[in-house]
């Protein structure tokens, strides 16, 4: 077996590779991005590699990853499953394997206090591959923090340029990808898949935040199609109110703008989320479903907090970022024709809830990614015909 230097060219969908001491991490955000926060959620996100893979071109039949992940279990809260590895064979899926080991961090949500377990390396090994030149792609876990330790095969591997055009896609927990199965099949994963893109996935999960930072990462990264969902995230954790949301929105896509002028830019409203449709934030485990061993989310907020007779200082809700984000993109269609609008109910929404229900009241299922995946394939596919 030949073992490979690990490398940021080796890898599709990353900022930068950071040497840990232990392995090599992959970041979403480049390190001046991240300085500009030190919220753990978004440095947690950040570093769970959803869209990351590594792709070589090769003759191998064998090979083999060590990786060390970082599970974080909060007490009390029912485990996710362990994090799967995709195998990708020029473009399809063919092989996976769950990651096993690496550190365990216990969290109480109630006081916040943490512990630590150290854990060993895992190695997942791919066999019985075509012998003949092909391209590997390797999707690493989408929720679960990742160090690629080591990387072998029985043949020489060359790293593979996608050429293929950039999608940059901005976005919370469900554009990270969860309750998908699996990395390679959350919903953008899916649609970059469907429409031959090169994935950059900058979905953050409870971190979508409208992060002046973020717009600045998206501003300086090549990209051929740019979008950005708007809206859970700041209603579930209760961030601004309506004054200071509009104005949030327009910086963030001014920001955008500087770099990329022209570049197709669709704005997402958020998909539907009952708990959240009128009901402000801030969201928050369901105590009683956990008590019974279950996962639920419930919205905290009084729904007279969001029509109340000051306007400015309304509690955001999904209904009312919906109608905000409409008209914010209306205004400024008039001076840039190559922004668009996709209301997130169009990709899922009330009348799917009783065939595709949400399974802890906020994130979709494995089945509904796919259902989101071939609406917004749909959307794209009408949005290029009119260009």
């Amino acid at each position: 077996m030949i073992s490979h230097p690990v490398t940021a060219d080796l890898f599709n969908g990353l900022a930068e590779l950071e040497d840990t001491g232990r392995g090599w991490l992959p970041h979403r955000l480049p390190r001046a991005a991240r300085a500009r926060c030190d919220d753990p959620q978004l440095l947690s996100a950040q570093a769970q590699p959803s869209g990351v893979r590594l792709a070589v071109r090769s003759a191998a039949t064998v090979i083999e990853l060590d990786l060390l992940r970082t599970r974080v279990v909060l007490t009390g809260v029912p485990p996710r499953a362990d994090g799967v590895v995709d195998l990708l064979i020029d473009g399809r899926r063919v092989g996976h394997a769950a990651v096993y080991g690496g550190d365990l961090v216990r969290i109480d949500p109630r006081t916040g206090a943490s512990e630590t377990e150290f854990g060993d390396v895992a190695t997942l090994r791919f066999d019985g591959l075509p012998p003949q030149d092909k391209t590997l792609e390797l999707w690493l876990p989408h929720y679960e923090r990742t160090e690629l330790v080591g990387v072998r095969t029985d043949a020489p591997i060359v790293p593979v340029p996608t050429g293929r055009p950039t999608w940059v896609h901005h976005g919370s927990s469900i554009s990270q990808g969860s309750n998908a199965d699996s990395p390679s099949t959350t919903w953008p994963a899916l649609v970059a898949a469907a429409r031959n893109l090169d994935l950059v996935n900058l979905g953050f999960s409870g971190s979508a935040m409208l992060d002046p930072f973020v717009a600045r990462v998206i501003r300086d990264r090549p990209a051929d199609l740019i979008s950005v969902k708007i809206g859970i995230n700041l209603v579930n954790a209760d961030l601004m109110r309506r004054r200071a949301f509009g104005p949030a929105v327009h910086g963030f896509l001014d920001t955008i703008r500087d770099g990329h002028p022209t570049t197709p830019l669709i704005v997402i409203g958020p998909l539907h989320c009952p708990i959240h449709e009128f009901t402000p934030g801030p969201g928050s485990f369901d105590v009683e479903a956990l008590a019974a061993g279950a996962v639920r989310f419930v919205a905290l907020g009084d729904p007279d907090d969001a029509v109340g007779p000051n306007v400015g200082l309304r509690r955001l809700t999904l209904r009312g970022i919906r109608e905000q984000l409409a008209e914010i993109v209306h205004e400024r269609q008039v001076d840039d024709p190559d922004l668009s609008y996709v209301d997130g109910l169009g990709l899922y929404g009330p009348g799917d809830e009783a065939a595709h229900p949400l399974p802890d009241n906020l994130h979709p299922d494995a089945t509904t990614h796919r259902l989101i995946a071939e609406r917004f394939g749909a959307v794209l596919g009408a949005l290029s015909r009119r260009r």
